[in-house]
């Protein structure tokens, strides 16, 4: 049976099941039109929930939280980031954040081995070529791209997505280098056979490939600047699926632009969902739509998380997933 005592604002759309089962237990409204919510919309949703769910879209800042009514005790959000998120003016109000992390690992991973696959072997380029009726055939020196078999990459974040990407690449014969501000436990390291670069700029100058997979964070705000982007050999490329804030997005398009970058593969972006224009008209830059975790099975698993988070707070226990001083 529904509780109907406390009122769940979801300010997005989620699949049919996941708000099917919201409405079964809790006192759920939806955002059946799923527009963004402004933030004066926002600011009178958090007047009168008692739960909300937001997802990485909307931006739950000071003056979000600081319109709250005393009622709203739990933010749950339907995602792993937390970002979009301010965690201190939360646990200032005493807001407890939930988000759902480890469902979406595989996902992520995924789409950031196709793009390692993408970008060096011009797929994209390859697939407009025939879309256009340009195509004339095969030819011995035509589409020539580079093999990732037996190149180095350099992995940002060897966390669960960083270790997942990297299983992945060693089953294409590519060696794992990583950068974290500490080692991981030796064991990950000797079944990944990964190198480990406490240094990042000695890291950048040595790798084929780099792959972001670090959250974001102020820390890691711009972490590849442009004196580190211009660090990055002129074979080299970059795939992004983490957050685009943490690439200095106008440098990196420069330098792609004056073949200082080889290419790059891109499914976030600075300032999303408004993409710099001139990445737009680069052959050698993969574009995606932000789609690292969109599968049907992930933003089910993410919903279920959503949904036990919400019920055991309401049930008057600490939420498994449960966001601390921004640890996920």
């Amino acid at each position: 049976m529904a509780n109907r005592d406390q009122i769940v604002i979801l300010t997005r759309k989620l699949p049919d099941s996941v708000e099917t089962r919201m409405r079964e237990l809790f006192n759920a409204e939806l955002n059946q039109a799923d527009t963004p919510l402004t933030p004066e919309e926002l600011k009178q949703v958090v007047a009168r929930a008692h739960v909300l769910v937001p997802t990485v879209t909307d931006r739950i800042d000071k003056d979000i939280i600081e319109a709250a009514g005393p009622q709203l005790k739990l933010i749950a959000s339907f995602g792993t980031g937390v970002d979009h998120i301010d965690l201190k003016a939360a646990r200032k109000a005493g807001i407890i954040v939930t988000n759902t992390p480890g469902v979406l690992t595989e996902d992520t991973a995924d789409v950031v081995m196709s793009l390692i696959l993408s970008v060096p072997r011009r797929l994209a380029e390859g697939d407009a070529l025939v879309r256009s009726g340009k195509w004339n055939g095969w030819a011995p020196t035509g589409m020539l791209g580079h093999r990732i078999n037996g190149k180095r990459l350099g992995i940002i974040g060897l966390g669960r997505i960083g270790q997942a990407v990297a299983r992945r690449a060693r089953g294409f014969g590519m060696s794992i280098h990583y950068h974290n501000r500490h080692p991981v436990h030796p064991e990950i390291e000797q079944e990944l056979e990964a190198t480990y670069w406490q240094d990042i700029d000695q890291m950048l100058s040595r790798m084929d490939i780099i792959s972001l997979n670090c959250p974001y964070t102020p820390e890691t705000h711009h972490l590849l600047s442009r004196a580190r982007l211009s660090r990055m050999p002129s074979h080299a490329y970059l795939v992004n699926a983490a957050r685009g804030g943490v690439v200095d997005e106008t440098a990196l398009t420069e330098l792609l632009e004056n073949g200082q970058i080889a290419g790059a593969g891109l499914d976030v972006y600075e300032q999303e969902p408004n993409i710099t224009a001139a990445l737009l008209k680069m052959p050698n830059v993969v574009l995606l739509p932000h789609i690292g975790s969109a599968t049907i099975e992930g933003r089910l698993s993410m919903g279920d998380k959503v949904i036990i988070n919400i019920r055991t707070f309401i049930d008057g226990h600490s939420p498994p997933d449960r966001v601390i001083d921004g640890m996920i």
